[in-house]
């Protein structure tokens, strides 16, 4: 009776995933060739678009005198991508739960027609469009509305209630809020209908904008890489490798899980496609070595929602963040990347910490252990043949490119090519990989060395898109075009080529049939996990274009403001509230680009006000992180739902396990947030080792706190000791402030002198009273680097501030003091992009002094953990 019910879970399961990612409908005959024929055909052009292809075309045409324009710009890119979505979402997602599965009603035929018209009505109509830009006609005005309630009933069809409210909400704000009395702080003048049109559909700054550009340019690539990464037999791979390698330790099985999703979350954009990817094999494993329904469920669900946080994909956040923040994509996942692995060795640890408690073991391993030093050796030497291996290549493609340019392709194509057949031919001498079955009543697990050698060619396209992505430079679009390219190779030539090396009597042709089969499948699948992503970006551009209208974002900023009293800690945790609020709900995609164009904003405005400067990087990746939160919080938490399917657990409690797993997540954004150190900010290789060690021994210690267990049962003081210990590794300036300040305060009369004698690179701060662009009057602080020159007015004219002494006395702190002026600020200077501006007053100034450094305060915060250590360890085994 179990075994039938559990079999009907993983049915409905698979139901909510199809339906959550590709629609719930399945219609038969011409429909269902319609569908699988438009996804196709819209993974072939997102290929073509971003490809070298059309330019290479292009330049062929023009030296033929061929006047034929193939290459499409962004904006009719956009277009063709939300037209393709809106088809798409019409066609496969039912209107009702009561709707047919089975066929399509004429008015959802209607509908697609209609909003794929509409989608596409730049393609239409662009140069009348471009004639008429920022003065809709009418037409302009009836497309526009009649293409926001298409697609609001797309989103409420694909991605459920919450974002089209919201968007809803703005877009009623937009128009009504120009009527709410100007004392109210969210009244704004900018409602009328066509100025509404034009900025949702004509220009783009809404619909159009910036998050659909990077939808069509970057997240439908990646997301397609994953699909057929998943085709190819990778997923499957992964899973097992993690197992093999972890599945016999303490709470193996849940160690294993969250690897796995590590792994899997690494290109997939889906927290709920994670949990059941991987949940449906490692939950009943879990259960199996001892774990309750609720911690096996809460396991999967904080390990594959932290996926999202993971380089290079983010949930596809980390390109938004790149067009957002302006920052190239190989920075932007070099500070991403330390507070997402931190984030996963805590979990590995919370495991670990799980399994000591319940004394819990892992499952029987099939092939003898080695000794750890042997293991230890074997690590070391592998990844000092991988460095080899990478400056081998470096200098080798290096010569290449520079010897015979033209050729260079060509000879990297070949050498790929080596490399694969040398691996298939190692992957032929060991066994496929078959998917086991989580409820057998007997589990072994897979032997390591036959294990990760049977998919050994999964990672060259792995390796293809990060060489692009970090080493050549590539933008992230072209370099998953390649990964895309290399990996369609591999699923067309595998079969037949391990059978080939393997002897085996069979039709070669079949083989690779069934090999191009599964590529057309894997664009079809590609595709349709893009419908909700491409329609989320869509509708959340309408929340963006609203707050770029009204200025929305900075009222909302007084709001919190007001809430917070000045108090930056809890502005910052009014901001994570905020975050999950909004976060509620919503795909990973939508939810950065709400949270972002609401809440960044705020945390920069009132943070300049109270004294908190901080990297936009640090801001974006703090609500990004509270945003994904929600997926794992009660009760909205879609992926706890999906994992309590599986465990037979509740979904509530599911939830709020996986909640508490994850606290030591909701600290890191609050931490990088004070120590930007954590996000390797203007930090060399040397401090980066040494903040990697320090801050997993900090999150460790924390985990251990709030798990009430280290080496045994903490008692209370014991807690708190770790608390301060890993609170000590996280902020060592909070401590050393008082006893070495780094900063000391001066007139402002004497800022000339001051920069005079410091050194070229240290941070000057600076308050400032005067109007925000608002016209209201606010005191903020500014941050600049000083820089090189041969006297204090040659660095303050490098920085682009001319001061003016006006030769009257203010009061400053209780001192009478000199008032002091900007007389002007030279555009696209220091200081200018810090926020200063003419006619603002200086009232206080912080410069750098002499001081010990921070990192000393890690010496007795190591201490202290390893005299706890010590003192468990004792009292565990007296």
């Amino acid at each position: 009776m179990s075994e039938k019910i559990q079999s009907v879970d993983y049915d409905d399961l698979r139901d909510l995933v199809a339906s959550n990612d590709e629609g719930g409908r399945n219609p038969a005959g011409f429909p269902k060739k319609l569908i699988v024929g438009t996804a196709i055909l819209w993974s072939v052009f997102q290929l073509y678009y971003t490809s070298p292809f059309p330019f290479w075309l292009q330049e062929v045409l023009t030296q033929n005198n061929i006047d034929l324009n193939v290459v499409v710009d962004d904006t009719k890119a956009r277009s063709v991508h939300l037209a393709f979505a809106l088809f798409l979402a019409y066609l496969s997602f039912p209107a009702l739960a009561t709707s047919p599965k089975h066929r399509i009603p004429i008015i959802d035929w209607i509908c697609a027609t209609a909003g794929a018209f509409l989608g596409a009505y730049y393609l239409f109509f662009y140069q009348s469009l471009v004639t008429r830009f920022g003065a809709p006609n009418l037409q302009d005005i009836i497309a526009g509305c009649i293409g926001i309630v298409l697609l609001l009933e797309a989103t409420r069809r694909s991605l459920g209630l919450p974002l089209a409210v919201i968007a809803v909400i703005f877009l009623l704000y937009n128009f009504f809020g120009q009527y709410l009395p100007t004392s109210w702080i969210i009244s704004h003048r900018s409602g009328s209908l066509s100025q509404i049109i034009n900025q949702q559909w004509i220009t783009t700054e809404g619909v159009f904008g910036v998050a659909l550009g990077v939808s069509t340019k970057y997240v439908f690539l990646f997301v397609l890489f994953g699909a057929l990464l998943d085709k190819a037999g990778a997923g499957n791979y992964f899973i097992k490798t993690a197992f093999a390698y972890l599945g016999h330790l303490s709470g193996g099985p849940a160690k294993a899980a969250v690897v796995s999703s590590a792994l899997t979350g690494l290109v997939s954009g889906s927290s709920i496609a994670n949990v059941v990817t991987t949940g449906t094999f490692t939950i009943p494993m879990m259960k199996r070595v001892g774990f309750t329904q609720e911690k096996a469920g809460a396991v999967e669900v904080a390990s594959s929602v932290n996926g999202q946080l993971m380089p290079p994909v983010m949930g596809a956040a980390a390109f938004l963040m790149i067009e957002y923040i302006n920052m190239p994509y190989n920075e932007l996942i070099l500070h991403a990347f330390l507070p997402a692995l931190i984030s996963y060795i805590a979990l590995v640890y919370i495991v670990h910490l799980e399994a000591c408690k319940m004394g819990l073991k892992g499952l029987p391993r099939t092939d003898p252990a080695k000794p750890f030093l042997v293991t230890l050796i074997r690590a070391i030497g592998t990844f000092l043949t991988l460095c080899i291996i990478y400056f081998v290549l470096e200098l080798t493609l290096g010569w290449l490119k520079t010897a015979v340019p033209n050729e260079a392709f060509l000879i990297v194509c070949l050498l790929l090519l080596i490399v694969y057949i040398l691996l298939i031919r190692r992957v032929a001498s060991f066994p496929d990989l078959e998917p086991d079955d989580p409820n057998a009543k007997i589990v072994v697990l897979p032997a390591t060395k036959p294990t990760v050698n049977a998919g050994l060619h999964y990672l060259l396209p792995v390796v293809v898109l990060m060489w692009c992505l970090m080493i050549e430079r590539m933008s992230p679009g072209l370099s998953a075009f390649w990964g895309i390219l290399a990996l369609s190779a591999i699923i067309i030539t595998q079969r037949p080529l391990l059978s080939l090396f393997r002897k085996e009597n069979t039709d070669k042709f079949i083989q690779l049939k069934e090999g191009v089969q599964e590529l057309i499948k894997g664009l079809e699948t590609g595709a349709r996990n893009m419908i909700g992503i491409g329609i989320a970006t869509a509708t959340a551009g309408i929340i963006v274009g609203v707050v770029s209208l009204t200025g929305f974002g900075v009222q909302l900023s007084g709001i919190i403001e007001i809430l917070s009293m000045g108090n930056v800690l809890l502005m910052l945790i009014l901001v994570a509230i905020f975050s999950l609020i909004l976060g509620m709900g919503l795909p990973t995609t939508a939810n950065y680009i709400v949270v972002s164009s609401l809440m960044a904003l705020v945390i920069v405005e009132v943070g300049k006000q109270n004294g908190l400067i901080v990297p936009m990087i640090a801001v974006h990746l703090f609500v990004f992180y509270f945003g994904i939160m929600a997926d794992v919080t009660p009760p909205v938490g879609l992926a706890s739902f999906a994992a309590a399917a599986i465990s037979g657990g509740s979904p509530i409690k599911t939830g709020a396990t996986a909640f508490y797993y994850s606290l030591r997540t909701a600290i890191l954004p609050f931490l990088f947030i004070f120590n930007t150190d954590l996000l390797l900010l203007d930090v060399g290789w040397a401090k980066g080792i040494l903040v990697f060690i320090t801050a997993t021994i900090g999150v460790m210690a924390f985990t251990a706190a709030t798990m009430g267990y280290f080496f045994t049962k903490n008692k209370k003081w014991e807690g708190f000791a770790l608390i301060l210990a890993a609170f000590m590794l996280f902020r060592p300036g909070f401590f050393m402030e008082y006893v070495s300040p780094t900063e000391r305060h001066i007139e402002p009369a004497q800022l000339v002198q001051e920069i005079e004698n410091a050194a070229a690179g240290q941070n000057l701060t600076i308050k400032v009273a005067g109007l925000n662009p608002y016209g209201k009057e606010i005191e903020f602080y500014s941050k600049l680097s000083i820089p090189a020159g041969e006297n204090g007015e040659e660095k303050l004219k490098a920085m682009g501030l001319t001061l003016l002494n006006t030769g009257e006395k203010i009061q400053i702190n209780g001192n009478e003091t000199d008032k002091i002026l900007i007389d002007n600020v030279e555009i696209d200077s220091p200081a200018a992009k810090a926020g200063l501006n003419w006619d603002q007053t200086i009232i206080d100034v912080e410069v750098p002094k002499n001081s010990l450094p921070k990192e000393l305060m890690f010496i007795p915060a190591l201490l202290l953990v390893s005299a706890l250590a010590w003192n468990q360890r004792r009292r565990r085994n007296s």
